[in-house]
């Protein structure tokens, strides 16, 4: 198990919320639909995981279930795609050749008064996906801000600004926070406690009545990203444990955690300060018997002090050794690491 661990510190993922992330420059703006507007449009939509469920087969329970789900709130342009997604998938992989036939049969006996806009949205989306697919080395060789200004353009051209702007809003919002807090990153002399406050501020202002159901949805989220600034984690660099875990604290509780939750935390904190002290010790001496030994009598006491070390975990260690990846080489990321 730590052995995949290690495999996923050094990956790079890319979640797609609403579409499958086809390449590094598309997947995320295809999957940057993740939060509509309004709570009610939230429910609607459904979760990821309420969404994995298998869809009727009959068509006449297919109906129904579509009318049920999404009904209520099928005028928003989100809930459309939302759907859509679903109903692409489950008809792929029932007909691969006539899927887009089966899908607008079931719209139309489902919405029949909407059926010519979701059917245009359909057409939209898969458009949207086409123009992607042709334009990627273009997308890739351009600058964020060229390539985020490139895709609202064709987003615009496809689905209109209105249609544009609310399928895509969490985008936009979540492009609002990210420039606040670079902002925020940057601010000379002020301290974790005078950050989080201004980035607080920046949420509320982004999600403003949604806030606080953004932060249940994405409150480990919102705690992370704030934790991976730079002028956060030298502060944290700089304080000694008790303190440090005081400042985590407070954070993590500024952005609503309970007290089982922050409980919960310290234990994982001090347990990873205690595996990056023994991570560091054994890194030194790593290095001293390394300028001492080579080749199998270098192995023979490495063996040795992983043992001593790690005990059970020895193992893992070692293949990760073997395959280049060093996990007490990487930097110290306090609250995420």
């Amino acid at each position: 198990m730590l052995g995949a661990l290690a495999a996923a510190a050094i990956a790079v993922l890319l979640v797609a919320r609403l579409w499958p992330a086809r390449s590094p420059s598309t997947g995320a703006e295809l999957g940057a639909t993740a939060t509509a507007s309004a709570p009610a449009v939230r429910a609607a939509a459904g979760s990821p995981a309420s969404g994995s469920a298998p869809l009727p087969s009959d068509l006449a329970e297919l109906v129904t279930y579509l009318r049920t789900r999404f009904g209520k709130n099928i005028a928003s342009r989100y809930v459309q795609i939302q759907m859509l997604e679903k109903l692409m998938r489950h008809f792929q992989a029932k007909n691969s050749a006539g899927w887009q036939a089966e899908l607008l049969a079931a719209i139309r006996a489902a919405f029949p008064e909407r059926y010519a806009e979701i059917a245009a949205t359909l057409q939209h989306r898969l458009d949207y996906e086409a123009w992607l697919k042709r334009n990627d080395e273009r997308l890739r060789g351009l600058g964020e801000r060229e390539r985020r200004e490139a895709l609202w353009e064709e987003r615009r051209r496809l689905f209109g600004e209105d249609a544009a702007g609310e399928i895509w809003a969490s985008d936009r919002k979540g492009k609002a926070v990210t420039d606040a807090l670079a902002a925020i990153d940057v601010q000379p002399d002020a301290t974790v406690g005078d950050r989080l406050a201004q980035y607080k501020e920046s949420l509320q202002e982004t999600h403003q009545e949604d806030t606080e159901t953004f932060l249940q949805n994405h409150r480990q989220e919102a705690v992370n990203r704030f934790l991976a600034l730079e002028s956060v984690q030298r502060e944290l660099s700089s304080l000694a444990p008790a303190a440090r875990s005081a400042v985590l604290r407070d954070l993590r509780k500024g952005l609503g955690f309970d007290d089982a939750a922050l409980g919960r935390w310290d234990t994982l904190d001090h347990e990873r300060d205690r595996r990056w002290d023994v991570g560091l010790k054994y890194m030194a001496e790593r290095a001293a018997l390394a300028k001492q030994y080579s080749g199998d009598d270098l192995e023979a006491h490495l063996q040795e002090l992983r043992a001593r070390y790690f005990g059970a975990e020895a193992a893992t260690i070692a293949d990760e050794e073997a395959a280049g990846f060093f996990r007490f080489d990487r930097p110290r990321r306090h609250g995420l690491n």
